[in-house]
């Protein structure tokens, strides 16, 4: 497994997702600039959180003009796999490769704290070691986490089985209450179409390590490893 770790003005998140392959799981992993115009040779394409471009006029709105956008738009045409997250998960549906938008968090204030999710697939190489309905702890940073999409999109993801996690409580049940952002239908994660490209606004790579506080992001990073090594 051959690991891109993006770099764009602004990333802050660069660093821990490359630990996380480089160190954690003991596999290759090199940092991209925005700047560069391929990816082959590259197993997996990890667009990280932080503030690209210091998220003006939008998070991801800048970004998605930089070089390296369109090396990733051909590397996922072909079939790689791309994990955006976070700053990431805005990056890539301004660029269109994931449906809907992350907008203002309902509350109108930056939410930096643990959350709990649900698994709502085990079919995608983010959650492919995690049974559905299993409740995992994974951290949340962000000021425009609220995930919308229109009516057809949500029913979409859906009957497609493409939604990857829900924000919930420690018994796996959804609702206002267990909702930082406001998200339309609890939805932390998504996935393409084709099932290559999937965002999430937690941050799974700031808990690989028990003395991170927690392990339960580790299991994300161990399915994409088990989906490379089976493909």
């Amino acid at each position: 497994m051959k690991t891109a770790v993006l770099v764009f003005p602004g990333s802050n998140c660069d660093h821990d997702c490359y630990h996380a392959v480089r160190h954690v799981l003991g596999r290759e992993a090199k940092f991209v600039w925005h700047q560069e115009t391929s990816l082959d040779g590259f197993d997996l394409v990890i667009v990280p959180g932080g503030f690209s471009y210091g998220d003006y006029l939008r998070p991801g709105a800048i970004a998605k003009f930089s070089p390296v956008m369109g090396a990733l738009a051909k590397f996922t045409a072909k079939g790689g796999l791309a994990l955006g997250i976070c700053n990431g998960f805005q990056i890539l549906t301004e660029a269109g490769l994931l449906p809907g938008a992350l907008m203002l968090n309902s509350g109108m204030k930056f939410i930096c704290k643990d959350t709990y999710l649900r698994v709502e697939t085990s079919d995608s190489f983010v959650t492919g070691r995690m049974e559905k309905g299993k409740v995992i702890s994974v951290p949340i940073a962000h000021m425009e986490g609220c995930y919308i999409a229109d009516d057809d999109t949500l029913k979409r993801l859906e009957d497609d089985d493409r939604i990857l996690l829900r924000y919930c409580g420690p018994d796996g049940q959804t609702g206002d209450e267990s909702n930082p952002n406001g998200s339309y239908g609890s939805i932390a994660g998504v996935l393409s179409e084709k099932r290559n490209v999937a965002g999430m606004m937690p941050h799974p790579e700031r808990v690989v390590e028990a003395s991170l506080g927690g392990v339960d992001g580790l299991l994300v990073f161990e399915s994409i490893l088990n989906s490379l090594s089976a493909a």
